[in-house]
């Protein structure tokens, strides 16, 4: 049982987890490097325990450490209770939510791992939004995706903001790193799934049509904001994907285009 260690100089070494919060570049370089992620708010942080993930330490106001008494008595790692001020120095930002876990980061699996029993997957290349990537989680976790895989230079799910923005969500969904882009396609294919590519190209079907071959396996591919998805991933596609539109609209925010595509192709009853 952990007991909460009052904490009152933002130098102090054992708050190194939780310093320049705001910093993004420095945060993308850090926290995969040191093997950790921080959870905000308290929705957030027992969402990532439920899910599996251990501990490294809690940073809280007094107000929150009450209310996660329950969290805190349970905990094996160090609890930390700082006035919003001192926070605020750390982090480099005001915490609104007046709780942080520092989470240790698990080994990604395999795609093979995550492909094996999945009937809907998803696909996200180099999609660079924190904000887009949680929300995208948050869809693929509600509307059945089995499991998310994840281009190279795709945005961090684990990042403060995806993991914000998400619920936590992204704990709930299984996800892994693709090495080689494009060619681990031929992974999913091999595997028994179609790629179908959500993008604007003049042999794209709709994204009915698609849903009425009701696949079995099906793999949908999103691209990133802006450009959409690559030549080579275009080409590597087994099916190009529209969203029928009106208005003069000719796409979605990748996140809204993802919840859409995931409900209308989602696995129909037997």
């Amino acid at each position: 049982m952990a007991e909460a260690v009052p904490v009152t100089d933002p130098d102090d070494p054992r708050l190194h987890d939780y310093t320049d919060l705001t910093d993004v570049a420095l945060r993308r370089r850090r926290e995969p490097a040191e093997g950790l992620f921080i959870a905000e708010g308290e929705k957030v942080i027992r969402r990532a325990g439920e899910a599996g993930y251990a501990m490294r330490s809690m940073l809280l106001s007094q107000k929150w450490a009450d209310v996660m008494r329950d969290v805190i008595e349970a905990a094996t790692a160090p609890v930390y209770v700082v006035s919003p001020a001192v926070a605020e120095q750390v982090t480099g930002y005001h915490v609104h939510r007046g709780a942080l876990a520092s989470m240790h980061r698990r080994p990604m699996p395999p795609p093979a791992d995550l492909l094996a029993g999945a009937r809907r997957v998803a696909v996200f290349e180099d999609i660079v939004d924190h904000a887009n990537v949680g929300a995208a989680f948050r869809n693929a976790a509600a509307l059945g995706v089995d499991a998310v895989l994840l281009t190279p230079r795709c945005a961090d799910p684990l990042y403060r903001r995806s993991v914000k923005v998400s619920m936590g969500n992204v704990f709930q969904v299984p996800w892994t790193r693709l090495e080689s882009w494009p060619h681990d396609l031929g992974t999913l294919r091999s595997a028994g799934f179609t790629v179908a590519a959500l993008c604007l190209s003049e042999r794209a079907i709709t994204l009915d049509e698609l849903a009425a071959k009701d696949h079995d396996r099906l793999a949908l591919l999103f691209g990133t904001e802006g450009d959409g998805l690559t030549p080579g991933a275009l080409a590597a596609a087994d099916e190009h994907v529209r969203i029928p539109m009106d208005a003069g609209v000719d796409s979605l925010n990748v996140a809204a285009a993802s919840a859409v595509a995931f409900y209308a192709t989602r696995p129909r009853p037997a």
